[in-house]
């Protein structure tokens, strides 16, 4: 097997997303070194199950995890307890127990929900730093609207958004860029880290089926969803238990290249090196949050939301519309758990109560 150039160019456009990723990740005390364990026991787990699907720094995850946990010791409890359960899932073959329980229409619902929360944190974003927030908004959208693609609309809002914060002379915060260290961390128990680990499950189950599904269909072949959730899971597991970011399936350039599981590999090899030579927190010192807003409030008002309401709610009874709608509606204004929760409430009683 020889590696082409479009397998190592399609890992690179992966790096940079992960890249900008990553600054997200840092604003919420992520540390980056940690991470690299992550990365590795990715490429284990490709290799092992022969798997096309490579995980990495995934916003929804990042940014779900991020605003339930109030603090770091909430935050890298809720990835740790959401990925061990997500193993034991996985290991056990009962993910596809757990969508047909629910439903694929309201698992659809929930993540649909999911984009409104990531519009949210966008505009909270903004709201933080309006002049930086609203340079990132318009050149994401803009750039979005003639490409139609994820990473150039990443590139160009980090770019053009750390420009003006250098031009406009802005102070530019992060998270605790200076961590360097493989530190155990202190885990903590509580109702907060109980809804959270639970609605990071529900959106890992959701993205594990859609975005799996997708990368291993572009790669013609499919994707076990068993599988990618015990790599993923343990991958989420030895990095948050040093305070490192949870990674996610993403929807993957290197799908569409000759050799899409290695060009997945080098993609995830690449940012283990990058996150092991401390690269990232350097950048971070001159990469505002505000620019990832924009990409944020693209990724769910105009691909998140439209494509999984879509599945949710084309063809389906009065009753799945009606459990569909609650879903989504009690996500966006809760988190995904409360939402798939509410959509099965929904379905078990709206007959018997009269309300379709």
């Amino acid at each position: 097997m020889a590696l082409t150039i479009t397998d190592i160019l399609s890992a690179i456009a992966g790096c940079l997303d992960a890249t900008t990723q990553a600054i997200l990740a840092m604003s919420f005390g992520f540390a980056m070194i940690p991470s690299a364990l992550a990365y590795a026991v990715g490429i284990v787990g490709c290799l092992a199950f022969n798997s096309v699907v490579p995980i990495s720094f995934q916003a929804e995850t990042i940014t779900l995890g991020g605003t339930i946990g109030r603090n770091k010791q909430e935050r890298v409890s809720i990835i740790f307890l959401g990925g061990l359960i997500m193993t034991m899932i996985g290991a056990l073959g009962l993910l596809q127990t757990v969508v047909d329980f629910a439903g694929e229409d309201v698992i659809c619902a929930m993540m649909s929900g999911v984009g409104i929360i990531l519009a949210k944190a966008a505009m909270d974003l903004v709201k933080e730093n309006v002049r930086l927030g609203t340079i990132s908004m318009i050149v994401a959208i803009l750039v979005y609207a003639m490409t139609m693609d994820l990473v150039y609309t990443i590139v160009a809002g980090v770019v053009v958004t750390s420009l003006a914060a250098c031009f406009l002379k802005e102070k530019v915060e992060v998270g605790n860029v200076n961590e360097s260290k493989f530190k155990l961390q202190k885990l903590t128990m509580n109702f907060t880290v109980l809804r959270g680990a639970l609605s990071v499950i529900c959106l890992t189950i959701g993205g594990n089926i859609a975005y799996g599904g997708i990368t291993a269909d572009i790669a013609g072949t499919t994707a076990n969803a068993d599988h990618i959730s015990i790599y993923s899971g343990v991958a989420d597991c030895v990095s948050s238990i040093f305070g490192g970011s949870p990674v996610s399936v993403i929807i993957s350039a290197t799908a569409a290249t000759p050799n899409p599981k290695w060009a997945a590999i080098l993609l995830m090899g690449i940012m283990m090196v990058i996150l092991l030579a401390g690269v990232l927190p350097k950048i971070a010192k001159f990469v505002p949050v505000q620019a990832i807003a924009g990409t944020l409030f693209v990724l769910g008002v105009f691909v998140t939301v439209p494509e999984n309401a879509l599945l949710a709610f084309s063809g389906n009874d009065p009753l799945g519309t009606l459990s569909c709608g609650t879903t989504l509606a009690v996500t966006a204004v809760t988190d995904p758990f409360f939402g798939i929760l509410a959509g099965i409430v929904v379905k078990l009683l709206a007959v018997p109560f009269g309300m379709v």
